[in-house]
């Protein structure tokens, strides 16, 4: 994929999103189903890991997770003591669910109400050390002015990150070359993150592409 010329999806507006969170609330209170993990619970669990491993990153940094959804990547970072987390989504009914479940399981997560290309201030404790985004900058690129809301994403992220904070990123829309390329004015690459690979046609792939990347100043 190019990344200028993306057809425009249903998954890049935000109805779609407070349609399926509305629904997954009521599944919630139901039966108490969290609802999907975008790109699963291995591809949290490899971001997890690689934040573990990484000296610059402590429990006490601050972290934001930029489209939190349901808020289990933030539960799942919680329950390794990281103490200092945020999640944000322009979904109101994504914010309830994510506050509902980190409730539940006795969580401290602050998550609040943001649309990351408004005009409105991170509602956060700014600069953060470390943003998270899963599927958020994939749903952006696929909105009816995905190629300026992509850039105005860049920038904002870039705003509100420290002199050397990282983005990890996962998604499933780009490679990490176009990745690479699209955040290369703000950004740099400092690793990735591997995922399974398959094999088709004699050629080797991966179904995600998973970065970090750090700011330049």
């Amino acid at each position: 994929m190019d990344g200028d010329n993306e057809p425009c999806s249903e998954l890049g507006t935000k109805e779609y999103w407070d349609k399926t969170y509305q629904l997954e609330i009521n599944n919630f209170q139901s039966h108490g189903d969290v609802g999907e993990e975008w790109f699963g619970e291995d591809s949290a669990m490899r971001v997890v890991k690689w934040l573990n491993a990484y000296e610059k990153v402590t429990k006490g940094s601050k972290i934001i997770d930029i489209g939190c959804g349901n808020g289990m990547l933030l539960s799942l970072m919680a329950e390794e003591e990281y103490e200092n987390l945020l999640g944000v989504d322009y979904s109101q009914h994504a914010i309830n669910l994510a506050s509902s479940v980190a409730n539940k399981m006795a969580l401290n997560i602050s998550f609040k109400v943001w649309d990351i290309l408004s005009a409105e201030s991170c509602p956060g404790d700014v600069p953060f050390d470390v943003a998270l985004d899963k599927g958020t900058y994939d749903a952006i690129g696929l909105s009816s002015n995905g190629a300026e809301d992509r850039k105005t994403y860049i920038t904002k992220v870039h705003s509100i990150l420290t002199p050397d904070g990282i983005l990890v990123l996962t998604s499933c829309n780009y490679t990490e070359d176009e990745l690479e390329s699209q955040f290369s004015e703000r950004f740099t690459k400092l690793s990735r993150i591997p995922a399974p690979t398959f094999k088709f046609g004699g050629r080797e792939g991966s179904l995600i592409s998973s970065l970090i990347l750090r700011k330049i100043n």
